[in-house]
C-alpha cells in the first residue's frame, strides 16, 4: 500500500507553517514527521490529531496511490 502526504505539505505552505511547527501545535514526534517525509504509514490517531488542529479532513492530508504489479507506483 502506498500513501502520499503531499497535501499535508501543501497545507502547511498554505498555512505558512514550518514542519515543526505543525510538530509543536500538533503534540507529535519528530520520527512521526520523518515518517510521513518518506510517505510511510502513521497511526489515524497521528491524522485524528492533525485534522483536528489544522481543521482539515483526512482526504486533505493523506492520498492513497495504488501500486503497479510490480510493485512501483
Amino acid at each position: 500500500m502506498a500513501v502520499s502526504y503531499n497535501g499535508l505539505w501543501k497545507l502547511l505552505i498554505d498555512k505558512k507553517m514550518k514542519k515543526v511547527d505543525m510538530m509543536n501545535q500538533v503534540g507529535i514526534s519528530s520520527s512521526t514527521v520523518a515518517k510521513m517525509t518518506n510517505d510511510e504509514l502513521v497511526s489515524m490517531k497521528v491524522l485524528e490529531k492533525i485534522c483536528e488542529k489544522l481543521d482539515c479532513d483526512f482526504g486533505d492530508i493523506v492520498h492513497y496511490e495504488k501500486e503497479t504489479k510490480d510493485g512501483g507506483q
